[in-house]
């Protein structure tokens, strides 16, 4: 097996199920309001076919590292062409190989222990 350092990124493929926690934020609309935008993200993330929670501060989607990467570009064009200049996202994705995982696995793995808690 090669060393990662000489690895050839060529070969080197991507996660096959990934989940990304992702706060898009448009810039410079002159409304303090975003919800408008939201809701056009979270339309286009339904017509997307991929898994999806919106929360509070932003939207979890589940899915290939390239589709989940895509739909998130594809909310950046979208607003652009709504003539938003500027759009800024955070994104944090997570992966794991030892096990398929869910968002709604991980949420139950802590409802679980917490439920445990108030048996005590």
């Amino acid at each position: 097996m090669a060393s990662p350092s000489n690895q050839d990124p060529q070969t080197i493929g991507t996660p096959v199920a990934v989940y990304a926690d992702f706060c898009l934020i448009p810039i410079g609309t002159g409304d303090t309001s975003v919800s408008k935008h939201v809701a056009d993200v979270q339309r286009l993330l339904k017509k997307s076919g991929l898994n999806y929670h919106m929360h509070s501060a932003g939207t979890t989607v589940e899915g290939s590292w390239e589709d989940v990467t895509r739909v998130i570009g594809q909310a950046h064009s979208m607003l652009h062409t709504q003539g938003i200049s500027r759009v800024h996202t955070d994104i944090r994705i997570g992966s794991r190989t030892d096990k398929q995982q869910t968002m709604q696995d991980k949420v139950a793995s802590v409802e679980e222990k917490l439920a445990r808690d108030e048996e005590k």
